[in-house]
């Protein structure tokens, strides 16, 4: 059994999409949706007809951290312009950016991490609890993404055209 052939062993038919790559990783899904939070609760915020505020100011006690989550999200947005444009016959760009999203998944969770850390340090806006809890999610983010094999194969793999019979 051929090494290629042996990293597919555990899979299903069903874990497979129309291009035979292997559907991408629960962990990747994490990951993003932990970056675009910021986004996830501005559109949360928007779609409460009552009080549009008091969701993103319940999450997001500072304005400044909110807005910044923004900006560390927007990086979340490009991946998954990334993800929307993956297929056979993308441009160049997207299949080079597609083989970095890890990297720039981590860089968004480190950046997401820093503008907490400035929240704390600079303008005292959050607990230390909070850093904390934060750095240890954001840690965590980290070794799932290194650890899952799942997520090393999607990397590796971009949907080509497959021929008709």
């Amino acid at each position: 059994m051929s090494q290629s052939s042996k990293k597919y062993q555990q899979y299903s038919v069903q874990d497979f999409d129309n291009y035979d790559c292997l559907k991408l990783s629960k962990r990747f899904y994490l990951v993003l949706l932990f970056v675009l939070r910021g986004y996830l609760v501005w559109l949360m915020s928007v779609t409460n007809m009552r009080d549009r505020v008091s969701v993103i100011s319940w999450i997001y006690p500072e304005t400044s951290l909110f807005y910044l989550s923004l900006i560390s999200g927007a990086v979340g947005l490009f991946v998954v312009l990334i993800i929307s444009l993956r297929r056979p016959e993308a441009a160049n760009w997207v299949k080079i950016s597609w083989q970095h999203s890890r990297k720039i998944l981590i860089a968004a969770l480190l950046f997401d991490l820093l503008t907490h850390g400035m929240g704390f340090f600079y303008w005292q806006l959050i607990s230390v609890e909070w850093l904390i809890m934060q750095a240890i999610l954001t840690i965590t983010l980290i070794i799932l993404c290194y650890n899952s094999e799942r997520f090393t194969i999607n990397l590796t793999e971009f949907p080509q055209k497959i021929p008709e019979k």
